[in-house]
């Protein structure tokens, strides 16, 4: 059956038909297709557009099609163009004549962007509550790890010290924003375009409103034209998943490097760990590069809508057909890396000492040598010079500077005095830092509580 046989014969060439058919992605979108069918006839019986009785039949008739598909009792006939044939065709083998009148003042056009629009609202949703679980398994771990000093890093060089729960907050930021992203897409995406036509409106005298108020939605395209050919949502979102995989893929990185011998700050439980297939020592992070791998995908995803939308004239164009595999893919994508990175993270061992030798060894605590000696009436430029000096007198001798004698320290500058040891010990230069977004552990602490406000 072809809804739109008539103008043609309805009969076409089996590679038109290979091009032409949706039916084998947009079949997902089944729910949300019956959902909007009986919000539409709900209104057209309500108006008197159709007669209420045959509205009421097509309400049950369409509530049992979905309970069947539900219960598997129905299957979906992928030789249908697409969903909303497929779910036509069924309703009139049920109740006859009555399913006919469905299509009344609606066209595919609108009833597609109807549904997209309800299957990406339900998928952010989703989206959001992977998001907030992994955030709450950033804030957990961090918990634990208040006091564990660790380098922090520019250029991938030991910089200053921070905690483990500092750095792994910093992803919980991410998140936070990933988040808000999503809610304001979501706001965007639950405007209702039924209503629309295939571009023109209809004649009917609809409720448009009352509508949007039954299936949830915040409001009504304000122009047919529009209503039909905007996928602004759809970039969005597609775009909101782009940033948002660019921060799981940075933290994927993290975990990448943390897990290699040259780090060795964590061990990920043998679940998400793989082995090699000829090197019996290897235990790899399959996971976190395979996450890291799908971001590209995502981006991907991106530019295809985006290069598909650039140059079409309004309203309705069949290569925005192009708009669902890429969506679907984008939000499968995503929906995986983040469901399996919270586990991931919860079962891992992270190695404190390592972390700590690693700080230590890099003299990240040079730039609270040089505040000491400031604070001791150096000019802070005098000072860094000072501390460059002692820096490479340790490389040198293979020292650090807390191993560092303190009648060496004097040959360099006559301020130093025993104290010098507990203002660059590598946990009093964290704690100092105790300002608000700062790393030690206090303000690290209120940053745990103010994000798991933050999510809910």
């Amino acid at each position: 059956m072809k809804l739109w046989a008539g103008r043609t014969g309805g009969d076409v060439d089996e590679r038109l038909s290979a091009i032409n058919n949706s039916i084998g992605f947009d079949s997902r979108m089944y729910r949300q297709d019956i959902t909007g069918s009986i919000a539409h006839a709900t209104m057209l019986g309500r108006q008197g557009i159709i007669p209420a009785g045959d509205a009421e039949k097509i309400v049950e008739g369409l509530k049992g099609i979905l309970a069947d598909i539900d219960s598997g009792a129905l299957e979906i006939d992928m030789e249908c163009e697409d969903i909303h044939t497929f779910v036509e065709a069924t309703l009139t083998q049920r109740i006859g004549d009555a399913g006919k009148r469905l299509h009344t003042a609606r066209s595919r056009n609108d009833q597609v962007a109807l549904d997209i629009r309800m299957y990406l609202a339900d998928r952010i949703d989703r989206l959001s509550a992977l998001a907030k679980d992994l955030a709450h398994a950033l804030c957990d771990v961090a918990e634990q790890h208040l006091e564990t000093v660790m380098p922090g890093y520019t250029h991938l060089q030991r910089a200053q010290p921070v905690t483990l729960g500092h750095y792994l907050m910093a992803y919980a930021q991410m998140l936070l924003r990933d988040i808000d992203r999503l809610a304001d897409c979501k706001r965007r995406t639950l405007v209702l375009p039924l209503g629309s036509g295939a571009l023109a409106g209809t004649t009917y005298p609809l409720d448009r409103a009352y509508v949007a108020e039954l299936l949830g939605f915040n409001g009504i395209s304000m122009n047919s034209l529009d209503g039909v050919s905007d996928r602004d949502f759809a970039l969005e979102l597609l775009g909101d998943l782009s940033i948002m995989m660019c921060h799981l893929s940075r933290f994927s990185e993290e975990i990448c490097l943390w897990c290699s011998w040259e780090f060795k700050f964590v061990t990920l439980a043998d679940d998400f760990s793989t082995g090699s297939s000829i090197m019996p020592q290897k235990k790899n992070p399959d996971i976190t590069e395979l996450v890291r791998g799908k971001t590209g995908r995502v981006y991907g995803d991106l530019m295809t809508l985006l290069t598909a939308m650039k140059a079409l004239p309004l309203a309705y164009n069949k290569d925005m057909q192009e708009d669902k595999e890429a969506l679907f893919d984008a939000v499968d994508t995503a929906e995986l890396s983040l469901s399996v990175l919270a586990p991931m993270l919860r079962t891992a061992t992270f190695h404190p000492e390592n972390m700590r030798r690693a700080a230590a060894g890099g003299f990240i605590n040079a730039t609270d040598c040089a505040d000491y000696m400031v604070r001791k009436g150096v000019p802070f430029r005098d000072a860094y010079g000072v501390v460059g000096r002692l820096v490479r007198h340790c490389i040198e001798a293979g020292l650090t500077l807390e191993e560092l004698p303190l009648e060496v320290y004097r040959q360099f500058s006559p301020v130093f005095d025993a104290d010098v040891y507990p203002a660059i010990d590598l946990l009093t230069c964290v704690s100092q830092r105790n300002i608000p977004g700062g790393p030690a552990p206090e303000a690290v602490k209120a940053t745990i509580e103010a994000t798991r406000k933050a999510l809910g």
